[in-house]
């Protein structure tokens, strides 16, 4: 690590601004580094800058004090316009932070949020960073990853924050459900019939990226075959407004019957849902971290696009089938094939519902064996 600015400074530090571009999930990940930040320092107030996806778990973070928006250019699949960029600079400068971190998955590089946060005058600036970054970070860590290893999300960005000196007990997820949610979930529930069921099994079948999307007639004959062993249980889909033709594929497919709420619910009721649900079935997406946060167990179809995001610190089970193109980092599959989903059988995720449904809830602890991260130890 750089040391030229030292833990001393930090601890001074009251303006934090704290930057993750990507997307929901990846800022929910980041909420326990975020906590640790905001005990780093008495009166610590904290920024975050993010995508439209990231700031919409903004409300819902308690450790977050304010939130400015950025679609980055350099993120994908987004753009702001150079004049965009220039602004930013300028409102950057004038809000005068003492100091930015900067949280990036491996695959990214830090240095364009770095520039910006150089160009507003930030006088502290850390992040993990693979080349030298000269002036642009004051504290860089060399990023190990993935030559040396690869880390939990979670792990990777608690550990850039204990480099400065900040520390957390509480490791868990953040996401706070408002009462008014709570409210409206339950009035939405009831408009279903289904406000007294319990047991509630949400499914959120659409996903960002393409190559992390289990084949929907798969989850209909998954959702088909739990039914038939859970024939008490209620199966409500969820999901944004332009995944309602992928529900529909769905439900036309199933035997028996199910809910739609697509496109009907905000973030903070789709969390009052999953607080409320006995379980979550869906892709490797950002509605996982926020049940994770909330402690609703999760079946999670991971796609082997990359290791480093099963659910963090609730029951899971993680379903994959091994492919040697594993870990691609692709949002469509290369091979075309998708087989590291679509060779999940329908019968494996009902069989793991069944069983998060059945055992008695227990703690928690970071992904275990059976995870993307054991597998990719395993072979490298």
């Amino acid at each position: 690590m750089n040391v030229a600015a030292g833990t001393l400074g930090w601890r001074h530090a009251e303006r934090v601004l704290c930057v993750r571009l990507d997307n929901m999930g990846d800022v929910l990940m980041t909420t326990p580094a975020l906590r640790a930040l905001r005990r780093g320092a008495a009166g610590r107030r904290l920024t975050l800058l993010a995508s439209r996806s990231g700031a919409a778990v903004a409300p819902f973070v308690p450790d977050v004090d304010e939130v400015i928006v950025f679609d980055a250019p350099w993120m994908k699949p987004r753009g702001s316009a150079p004049r965009q960029d220039l602004d930013l600079v300028a409102e950057l400068r004038k809000r005068r932070f003492d100091a930015a971190v900067i949280f990036t998955v491996y695959s990214q590089s830090p240095l364009p949020a770095a520039y910006l946060c150089y160009l507003a005058g930030i006088p502290l600036r850390l992040a993990h960073c693979r080349e030298n970054p000269y002036g642009l970070l004051t504290d860089w860590v060399p990023d190990p990853e993935p030559r040396e290893h690869i880390r939990h999300e979670v792990r990777r960005q608690l550990d850039l924050a204990k480099t400065i000196g900040c520390r957390t007990d509480d490791e868990r997820l953040s996401f706070t459900v408002p009462p008014r949610a709570r409210a409206a979930a339950q009035r939405v529930l009831a408009r279903a019939g289904i406000a007294d069921c319990s047991t509630l099994i949400v499914v959120h079948p659409g996903a960002s990226a393409a190559s992390r999307r289990y084949p929907a007639l798969r989850y209909a004959q998954a959702m088909d075959l739990l039914l038939q062993r859970i024939p008490e249980a209620a199966v409500i889909y969820t999901g944004s407004a332009d995944e309602a033709a992928l529900v529909e594929t769905i439900r036309k497919a199933m035997a028996r019957a199910s809910h739609s709420l697509v496109g009907q619910l905000d973030v903070a009721e789709l969390g009052a849902l999953l607080e409320r649900a006995s379980l979550l079935v869906a892709n490797n997406t950002g509605p996982v971290h926020i049940a994770a946060a909330l402690g609703t167990p999760v079946v999670d179809l991971y796609a082997l696009t990359n290791p480093q995001h099963a659910p963090w610190q609730v029951r899971s089970e993680i379903l994959f089938c091994d492919v040697p193109c594993r870990f691609c980092y692709r949002s469509v599959c290369p091979a075309g094939h998708h087989a590291c989903l679509a060779g999940v059988e329908p019968q494996a995720v009902a069989a793991a519902a069944e069983r998060l449904l059945n055992e008695p809830a227990a703690g928690a602890a970071e992904p275990l064996a059976t995870s993307p991260l054991a597998l990719y130890a395993a072979v490298h």
